[in-house]
C-alpha cells in the first residue's frame, strides 16, 4: 500500500467515524446488542491457569480476542479503539504456544495479549503515526524498550490503539478520541460520549475487553483521564521508572508510558515488566530507582489499614452534587477500611503555575520532536515540526477538517532549550510541583498518599466546541513527574467516576496497596453496555 493509499484511508475514515459518532442518541438508553463474549473480565492470572490446566491455547486466544475486535471495534457498536491490528499476532500466538510446551513459562505475561498506543515504536509489520496521516507508512527501525519488554515477557502484542493525535498536543480545542488516522473512539459505556485523551483507544480497548491489558502514554492525564472516562484502571508512574525511548515524545520532563487495566493486579503485572533501567533514557538511571521483582507483592486487600491519606478538596471544587456523593461515599469507604483520613490537605502552591507547564512543553515539544523525527531517516516524509505544520496545512480536509494546529505552531515559533525563559519555566514548575506543593503537603501532615476524584463523569463527544473540561486532578503528579494511579469509584447514570491516589516520587508500592485495597473493598467495576446514550448527567 502507498502512501496515497493510506491518505485516501485516513480521510475516508474520519468522515465515516465522524457521521457515526452521534449514532443513535434520540434513541434514549437503547443498547447496541452484542452478544456474551467468553472472556469478558478475564485476569491476567486466570488466563494462566487456563494455559496451565490445558483448557486454553495462546492462539485460541488471540484467534478470540481477533473475532471480538471485528464484532466490537470495527463493526456492532463501532467503538474503534484498535487503529491497526498485528499480522504477526497469531504466529507469534503459535511459537509462544510451543514455547510453553518445550521450555515452560517466562512468567505471567507469557502469552497474554497487549495493545500499545499507536505513539510506541514496534519494529514488526506496524506503523508508529501518533495517529497522523503525516507519518503513514512509517515504520520504527527498532522497538521501543516497552515493547522490547513485553516481547522478552511473552507478550502477544495484539496491535496498536488509536489516540488523541500527537497525545493531543496539536490543539487546545481539540476532541479527545480522534486523529487523522484513526478517526475517532468512542466510550464504550455510552457511544455519544468521549474517551477523554490522550490514551482514548487504549482505555476504550481495555474497557471493552479486547485485550488483557494495555500501554498509554501521559505527559498531563493522558492515562488517569481516558482510564476514569472509560471505567478502568490507570497507573502513571514516576517519570523515570519506565523508559521512554523509542515513543513519540511530548515533554521530556513529564512524559512516561504506563499499564491500562480492569483491575489492580493485573495493572501491578504489566508495570513489573515495563519497569526497568534504559541505557538510552537517562531517566531510568536515577539511582532513587529502585524497581521491585513484582508489585504484587504489594496487594494487599487491607493494605489501607493504618494508613495516613490527605484529601486533596482544592480538586473537589465546583463539582456537580451527584458526582460529588459518588466521591465522598468513596471517601467513608477508605475509612471504613481502616485509612486515617486528614481532611482537607491544601497543597500550598495551588493555582500558582500560571502557564509555566504549557511554555516547558512547548520547548520540550519542538526539541524532542525534531531529534525523533530525525531518528526515522527515510521512513517518514516530514524531518521536522516545520514540516509537519506545512504537510496538515496541505492535507487541512482530512487533518485539520476539527480543530487546527496552533499548539504546533507556538511551538515552533520556541528557540533551543538553552533560552532563559524555558529554565525559567521548568524550575517554577518543578519547585511549585515538588518542594512547595506535593511534597510540601505530605510531609507536613505525613502522609501516605493524597486522594481526589480522577475527573468527572465523561462529556458528550463535540466536534465543533472540542473538550469539556469535567474537572481532573492529575497535573500537579504530572508536573512534578510523580506516580498516580486512577480506580473505578462509583457510577452516575452509567458513566464511571474514578478516585486518584498520588504520592511521593518512585511511591508505586505505596500507591497499589491503596489502591488494591480499596478496589477489593468497593468491587465497582462494571463492564460496559454499549449505550447510544445515556442521557443528560452532571
Amino acid at each position: 500500500m502507498n502512501r496515497r493509499d493510506f491518505l485516501q484511508i485516513g480521510a475516508f475514515s474520519a468522515a465515516q467515524v465522524f457521521a457515526s459518532s452521534s449514532l443513535g442518541t434520540s434513541r434514549g438508553s437503547d443498547r447496541v446488542q452484542v452478544r456474551d463474549f467468553r472472556w469478558d473480565e478475564v485476569t491476567i492470572q486466570e488466563l494462566q491457569r487456563l494455559f496451565a490446566a490445558g483448557k486454553l491455547t495462546i492462539e485460541r486466544l488471540v484467534r478470540n480476542y481477533l473475532s471480538r475486535i471485528e464484532e466490537i471495534d470495527r463493526s456492532g457498536p463501532r467503538v474503534n479503539s484498535i487503529i491497526e491490528l498485528n499480522p504477526d499476532a497469531l504466529g507469534i500466538a503459535r511459537s509462544l504456544d510451543k514455547e510453553r510446551k518445550s521450555r515452560g513459562l517466562r512468567g505471567p505475561l507469557h502469552g497474554i495479549p497487549v495493545l500499545l498506543k499507536d505513539n510506541i515504536e514496534t519494529h514488526d509489520r506496524m506503523m508508529t503515526t501518533a495517529g497522523s496521516l503525516a507519518l503513514a507508512g512509517s515504520i520504527a527501525s527498532r522497538d521501543s524498550f516497552v515493547a522490547a519488554q513485553l516481547r522478552n515477557a511473552g507478550a502477544v502484542i495484539l496491535g496498536k490503539t488509536n489516540l488523541s493525535e500527537w497525545a493531543n498536543f496539536r490543539s487546545y480545542r481539540s476532541t479527545s478520541g480522534w486523529s487523522g488516522r484513526g478517526g475517532l473512539t468512542r466510550n464504550p459505556y455510552s457511544l455519544d460520549r468521549n474517551t477523554s485523551g490522550s490514551s482514548s483507544g487504549s482505555a476504550a480497548a481495555v474497557a471493552a475487553n479486547l485485550c488483557a491489558v494495555a500501554v498509554g502514554t501521559e505527559t498531563d492525564g493522558s492515562i488517569i483521564s481516558p482510564a476514569s472516562y472509560c471505567g478502568i484502571v490507570g497507573l502513571k508512574p514516576t517519570v523515570g521508572l519506565v523508559s521512554r525511548s523509542g515513543i513519540i515524545p511530548i515533554s521530556a520532563s513529564q512524559d512516561t508510558a504506563g499499564p491500562m487495566a480492569r483491575t489492580v493486579t493485573d495493572a501491578a503485572i504489566l508495570l513489573g515488566a515495563l519497569a526497568a533501567r534504559d541505557d538510552r533514557d537517562s531517566a531510568t538511571l536515577s539511582p532513587e530507582n529502585k524497581i521491585p521483582r513484582d508489585y504484587t507483592i504489594f496487594l494487599d486487600p487491607f493494605g489501607l489499614r493504618g494508613t495516613r491519606v490527605g484529601v486533596a478538596r482544592q480538586f473537589f471544587r465546583a463539582r456537580p452534587e451527584r458526582s460529588s456523593k459518588i466521591i465522598e461515599s468513596a471517601l467513608l469507604q477508605l475509612k471504613s477500611s481502616g485509612a486515617e483520613l486528614i481532611d482537607p490537605v491544601e497543597i500550598p502552591s495551588f493555582g500558582k503555575f500560571g502557564d509555566a507547564e504549557f511554555q516547558v512543553m512547548l520547548y520540550e515539544f519542538k526539541d524532542g520532536l525534531n531529534r525523533y523525527l530525525a531518528t526515522f531517516g527515510s521512513s517518514a516524509s516530514v524531518k521536522t515540526l516545520e514540516e509537519l505544520i506545512a504537510f496538515n496545512e496541505a492535507h487541512a480536509g482530512t487533518e485539520l477538517r476539527y480543530f487546527g494546529q496552533e499548539t504546533f505552531i507556538r511551538a515552533q515559533a520556541k528557540g533551543p532549550l538553552s533560552e532563559k525563559s524555558y529554565h525559567d519555566a521548568l524550575e517554577k514548575c518543578r519547585r511549585l510541583s515538588r518542594a512547595e506543593g506535593l511534597d510540601e503537603a505530605l510531609n507536613k501532615h505525613q502522609l501516605d498518599a493524597l486522594v481526589a476524584p480522577s475527573g468527572g463523569p465523561a462529556h458528550r463527544t463535540d466536534f465543533i466546541y472540542g473538550d469539556r473540561d469535567t474537572g481532573g486532578s492529575s497535573s500537579f503528579a504530572a508536573i512534578a513527574g510523580y506516580p498516580n494511579i486512577t480506580v473505578p469509584a462509583g457510577w452516575l447514570g452509567g458513566l464511571p467516576l474514578g478516585l486518584s491516589f498520588f504520592g511521593r516520587a518512585w511511591s508505586e508500592p505505596i500507591l497499589l496497596k491503596l489502591a488494591y485495597s480499596f478496589e477489593q473493598a468497593t468491587q465497582t467495576r462494571q463492564k460496559p453496555r454499549f449505550l447510544h446514550s445515556v442521557g443528560e448527567q452532571n
